[in-house]
């Protein structure tokens, strides 16, 4: 190990992913002295444009749109202390259901082991100790988070053995106390039809399953910031409206189920980089 840092790989979808749930660990591994490279997979041409001209109106332009949001998360990375950035360059493919979803060139669309051989070459080259990427479900069923989950796994069947693998996720007594959030502080939020609440209620684990739970609080100005670096997106980023403080005691601990590990480290456990140091 002695030549070369230990190195924490994300691989997320879309300029802004990173900071949302990721941001608190890649701050603070960064402070720490371990290599942080953040893999991003799309454009972000399926965001808002200026003035917060919605994809698919009039002057909409996703090329303009995916332009400014590179410069957004270069912003980012560099609040976070991001060591390296990648970005795949596919195109965003919009949420669910989305006439993007299957335009050309759209992640969604891209044959999975066209985008983990590219991968998996940024595996070759960082050489991460540990992995961090969406479930199954990109965490709440977004085609491109969906696909980056697919991507990754199959970009380390690739590459070859990484020693420690996660995803994100949320324990469901946060994703509760969120709800409540969102309701204290969107005022125009209406309470959220009976459908709508049993899909919020299985996002996440029960918070017994959750293997890894890392104490980032002293990072959440950083993450705060981070995400305010995305100031094109900042209508649909919630979180932004709540405050630093507020924002810190709701997003300083960030969760994770581990799903491959060779180092045995003893779970529950409150660092990725546990039995590597």
């Amino acid at each position: 190990m002695a030549d070369r840092p230990l190195t924490l790989m994300a691989v997320h979808a879309h300029p802004d992913d990173e900071a949302t749930g990721t941001g608190g660990v890649l701050a603070r591994y960064a402070a720490e002295g371990i290599r942080t490279v953040l893999v991003t997979c799309t454009d972000g041409g399926c965001g808002d444009g200026p003035g917060g001209v919605k994809p698919g109106d009039p002057g909409h332009d996703p090329a303009a749109v995916a332009l400014m949001r590179r410069k957004e998360l270069e912003a980012s990375c560099e609040v976070l202390k991001i060591s390296d950035l990648e970005m795949l360059d596919y195109a965003d493919s919009g949420m669910m259901g989305w006439a993007t979803n299957d335009a050309p060139g759209s992640f969604w669309r891209t044959p999975v082991q066209e985008g983990a051989a590219r991968l998996a070459d940024l595996m070759r080259q960082y050489r991460p100790d540990v992995v961090v990427t969406y479930d199954e479900n990109g965490f709440y069923g977004h085609p491109d988070h969906i696909q980056a989950h697919r991507i990754t796994m199959a970009a380390l069947e690739i590459a070859g053995p990484v020693p420690k693998v996660y995803w994100t996720t949320m324990p469901r007594s946060g994703m509760r106390r969120f709800g409540e959030i969102m309701r204290e502080f969107g005022e125009d939020m209406p309470e959220p039809d009976p459908a709508e609440a049993a899909a919020m209620a299985e996002i996440g684990l029960p918070d017994d399953e959750i293997t890894t739970w890392v104490d980032a609080t002293g990072f959440s100005d950083q993450k705060y910031d981070a995400l305010a670096a995305h100031a094109s997106q900042g209508e649909n980023i919630f979180f932004l409206r709540m405050g630093k403080e507020r924002f810190g005691e709701l997003m300083g601990v960030e969760t994770f189920l581990r799903v491959r590990d060779t180092t045995g480290a003893t779970l529950p456990e409150n660092d990725l980089f546990a039995g590597l140091r």
